[in-house]
């Protein structure tokens, strides 16, 4: 082959050209890398700066994170900070309890000032297991903060929110110190199960059980370290909750540390109790007209030559305190709050009053460049409680008021009604006085309730946090009751000496996980939990022997102890789809001891779904509305709050000592089976709610709406049974259904928010309508029903029936004949359109209840007060169906009693228990409370703010009732303890 000229020259040229463009790109290949290197390098920066407070001090341990970027630094002990971040990168600062600032990277040194987070914090709600934003809400919650709680003397924390929640209503179960109320959430879902909605303090859920020695277990928290109130009322809120949510959830979060140098906080009250009215019974004057005028020779001898007004005897004005410091700072990085508190309360009853001790300590620090967080709650309280004999206020009202408070004798100087050998008579009522100053009751109660929550972000998934909460709740009471032997109250048995001891001890054990997530490509967000808890209850009661007063054993009881426990698992989805449309889902299982394995779980689930209507183009462009929320859900709970903790066992208790069975020489004690209903099982609720959440002028008025319905089935009740159906006469056992529904509003205002005068209202009313729709068939002499409501003064006897198509707690009476003048005829009674003479008439239970707030302030003055209204509700009027016909006088028992004025309208001869005439209308108005304030600003070089107020309580009530009160939870006024009217004064100081 002949080679073409050239080709040598050209491969020798081609060769050259392939060595030099390999060089060449080799430099362009470096050349490239530097200017990448080169360019990492500009667009990088190194940036630094200084984070410090409202104050201008420093602040250590704020995290400084890069947006989007799992990268960041904290602060040190003089605030500064050094982080490397990219051009264009955005830094986001972040503390707790304060607002996030944002910062570019154009500038190489930043300083931030950082803001206590006041509006995050406001629209933070605390749910199950976890927060939520307000405006993110599918369920019916409230909420009120310390800010809005009711001002003046308060011992017991729900005093704090009496008023102030739509559909929640809240009767003082009477003036004793610590009484504290009932409470009810959209009323009551049972009939004898317990009706109290769930309390969960600091994640830790509380049990209803009684703490003895107490008036009410709420009062062995102080009210002075709560911050919130959050109130979950629909069951797509509750569910969560599960096993003990159908009455609502009310969730406590106290007050906690915060980062900054050391602030003092000292708090005082000290207030005066009086008696705010008195029964209206005869005096002495009109006592021995009537007398005279009707009473036998032997009545007419009886007749003292006193004057006497035995409730002025027995009341008197009762002195109160109570002193609060707590101080909050940060050390490093540990946030802190530290608190003491002392509460003094004698009550207007003589003899009683309470001392309280706590304190309480919050630590909130952080790690890991606050990828975890933990929260220390630790509480203490040591309560010592004087109990009055409240058997003195009904015999105040009935003692002869002609005889003195005092004579010459051996039962303490009292006047007591003798026999002719001198010998107290044993049915007559002892003098009021000598009741109380003669009887003593004394507990020492010691409280703690504590708990220790992390919240891990988790480094290799941190969208992932994982939570674990351990908690306690642990009480122990010794208590003991004293009554001299020369007592006429316990002559016949010579005095009595008895002790009390009681444990308890509760733990919590929660686990669950959270997962976050952006869904941008389809402008979502999600979040879901899931987690286990487990809980366990133990009570123990040791026995002691009941002794005389010289300490002869009369009797002894058998020690006892219980133990029952909750094991649960739940999940619960939220989500968002264009911050418009949000959906949240949960279900729990719930197991507990307290029923046979067959019946032992329970499944609850619930959905809600809400629609932020505002957020649509065809409302964004209207400027008067700045809020509107649409939302509708559903859900299931539970209740097994019964009396027994093993109502599916039998179980034997000791018998009386009066019945024992005799064997040889001696007798043995007896026991007695106690009925049980080996299938008992839940009782469930279903819920339906539907609600809009509104807002108005810049949220100037902000406001909801809710509707909703209830329906419980497999009611848990105690129901008399056939004779030899089971071991006794009645058995608690699931029995029927009942329905609850109701429509609530609420609305708050800003009316008047610029310039030195501001003017802030919240009203909020409700309606309530409960009705039973089944009941097992049980019958008693003359009606279908479930009696209940016993009565004084005619023993055995009740007042109320639990009927189906009626509201629960039904007064069961006679409808009573009236003459022309209008007055009653005694034993003259209509039947009713079934022929009967008992019917049933009105109910316990308000149909309607209002509570009206005004905040004002002007300057450096302040003024507020609360205002509630009950209407429908009715009372049974035992006080006067007790004493208010002559027989109370004319006893035929060697003694002779006061009447009731009301007699002097009646006159009536016999006690009338069952007439309606008693079943008065308790409609009310209530001003609970206005206070007066005076803010002084800074003192001391500026070192120091005071603030000074006044406030009374229990100002004036509007009723018809002829009663002390209108305000009674069971429906039947016997003899309460009435609640004072206190004037107390206040001041803050601040250092």
């Amino acid at each position: 082959m002949k080679e073409l000229p050239g080709n040598s020259a050209v491969l020798s040229m081609a060769m050259g050209q392939k060595k030099y463009g390999s060089r060449i790109g080799q430099l362009l290949l470096v050349l490239l890398m530097l200017f990448t290197t080169l360019s990492v390098s500009a667009q990088q920066k190194t940036i630094s700066g200084t984070v410090t407070n409202a104050e201008k001090k420093p602040m250590e341990g704020v995290s400084v994170i890069i947006k989007g970027k799992n990268k960041g630094t904290q602060t040190k002990a003089d605030g500064t900070f050094t982080i490397i971040a990219n051009a264009g990168d955005s830094l986001t600062f972040e503390y707790v309890g304060y607002a996030i600032q944002t910062a570019g990277t154009n500038s190489s040194s930043i300083n931030i000032h950082m803001a206590a987070d006041k509006q995050v914090l406001n629209d933070v709600v605390v749910i199950g297991y976890g927060t939520r934003s307000k405006k993110d809400l599918t369920g019916s919650v409230a909420t009120v903060s310390s800010k809005d709680f009711q001002q003046g003397a308060v011992t017991t924390p729900d005093q704090l929110v009496t008023g102030k929640v739509a559909g929640v209503v809240i009767t003082s179960n009477g003036g004793a110190p610590g009484a504290g109320g009932t409470i009810r959430v959209r009323g009551g879902t049972s009939l004898s199960a317990s009706n109290n909605p769930l309390i969960v303090v600091d994640g830790i859920p509380l049990t209803n059980d009684a703490v003895s020695g107490v008036s009410n277990p709420l009062s062995l928290i102080n009210p002075n370290d709560i911050e919130t109130f959050n109130i979950l009322k629909d069951a797509s809120a509750t569910a969560i909750y599960g096993n003990r949510a159908s009455n609502g959830v009310i969730i406590i979060t106290t007050k906690s540390g915060s980062s900054g140098k050391l602030k003092l906080n000292f708090n005082s009250v000290v207030s005066q109790s009086v008696k705010r009215n008195e029964v209206d019974v005869l005096n002495a004057d009109q006592y021995r007209t009537l007398v005279n005028e009707k009473g036998t020779d032997a009545e007419k001898a009886m007749l003292g030559k006193a004057n006497t007004n035995w409730q002025d005897e027995i009341y008197q004005k009762a002195f109160g305190g109570d002193y609060n410091l707590n101080a909050t700072g940060g050390v490093k990085k540990l946030p802190y709050r530290l608190s003491a508190g002392y509460t003094y309360q004698d009550g207007i009853l003589k003899t009683s009053n309470m001392k309280r001790g706590s304190v309480a300590l919050n630590l909130t620090p952080s790690f890991f460049n606050n990828t975890l967080k933990v929260s220390i709650n630790l509480k203490g309280v040591y309560q010592k409680t004087r109990f009055a004999n409240e058997g003195a206020i009904g015999a105040a009202i009935g003692f002869d008021p002609t005889q003195p408070v005092h004579v010459s004798n051996q039962y303490g100087n009292f006047y007591e009604w003798v026999d002719a050998g001198g010998t107290p008579i044993q049915l007559a009522p002892k003098n009021p006085l000598g009741q109380l100053l003669l009887n003593s009751g004394l507990s020492d109660v010691y409280r703690s309730i504590g708990s220790i929550k992390l919240d891990y972000k988790l480094p290799f998934f941190p969208a992932i946090t994982a939570t674990v909460n351990a908690g306690y709740d642990i009480s122990k009471t010794n208590g003991n009751t004293f009554i001299p032997a020369y007592a006429a109250l316990s002559y016949q048995k010579q005095g009595s000496m008895t002790e009390y001891t009681q444990r308890r001890k509760d733990k919590l054990l929660d686990f669950y996980l959270l997962y976050t997530k952006d869904l941008k490509e389809i402008d979502s967000r999600m979040d879901a939990t899931v987690g286990y808890s487990y809980q366990d209850f133990f009570r123990g009661s040791p026995a002691y022997p009941y002794r005389d007063a010289y300490g002869n054993i009369l009797s002894t009881p058998i020690a006892d102890s219980s133990r029952n426990t909750l094991l649960s698992v739940f999940a619960r989805v939220n989500y968002t789809f264009k911050n418009k449309y949000l959906l949240t889902a949960s279900v729990r299982r719930d197991g507990t001891s307290r029923f046979a394995k067959n019946n032992r779980w329970g499944n609850f689930p619930s959905a809600a779904f809400a629609w932020k209507a505002k957020e649509e183009k065809f409302l964004k462009n209207v400027t008067a509305l700045s809020d509107f929320k649409v939302r509708a859900g559903f859900g299931i709970t539970g209740n097994q709050e019964v009396g027994s903790y093993y109502p599916y066992l039998p179980i034997y208790t000791k018998g009386s000592d009066n019945v024992q069975y005799p064997f040889g020489d001696t007798t043995l004690i007896t026991y007695r089976a106690e009925p049980y209903d080996p299938n008992i099982k839940w009782e469930t609720t279903t819920a339906w709610n539907a609600g809009i959440d509104f807002g108005f002028l810049k949220n100037r008025i902000t406001g909801t709406l809710d509707v909703y319905y209830k329906k419980t089935k497999d009611l848990l009740a105690d129901v008399r049974l056939a004779a030899g159906a089971n071991l006794s006469n009645h058995v608690l056992t699931n029995v029927g259904n009942i329905e609850s529904k109701g429509i609530e509003l609420a609305i708050n205002a800003n009316v008047i928010d610029k310039g030195p005068f501001t003017w802030r209202v919240s009203y909020n009313i409700s309606y309530n309508n409960n009705k039973i729709l089944k009941l097992s068939n049980v019958k008693d002499s003359t009606s279908e029903g479930i009696l209940t409501g016993g009565i004084s003064g005619a023993t055995g006897n009740t007042i109320q029936v639990n009927t189906v198509g009626y509201a629960p707690q039904t007064f069961y009476v006679y409808k009573q004949v009236y003459d022309q003048n209008g007055n009653p005829v005694e034993g003259v009674y209509n039947k009713s359109s079934s022929g009967d003479l008992l019917y049933r008439y009105k109910s316990a239970n308000p149909k309607v209840t209002m509570g009206f707030t005004s905040q004002m302030s002007y300057k450096k003055w302040d003024m507020s007060f609360v205002v509630r209204s009950n209407i429908g509700n009715y009372v049974y009027n035992n006080v006067k169906s007790g004493g208010g016909a002559y027989n109370s006088v004319s006893t035929g028992a060697g003694y002779i009693g006061n009447v009731n004025a009301d007699y002097l309208h009646t006159r009536f001869q016999n006690s009338q228990f069952f007439s309606d005439y008693y079943v008065e209308n308790a409609s009310f108005l209530r001003m609970d409370n206005v206070s007066l304030g005076y803010n002084f600003g800074k003192i001391l070089r500026n070192t120091a703010s005071l603030r000074l107020s006044a406030t009374v309580q229990n100002v004036f009530v509007i009723t018809k009732y002829s009663g002390l009160d209108p305000e009674i939870a069971s429906g039947i006024d016997n003899n309460p303890y009435p609640k004072p009217r206190i004037y107390s004064v206040g001041i803050n100081l601040i250092y």
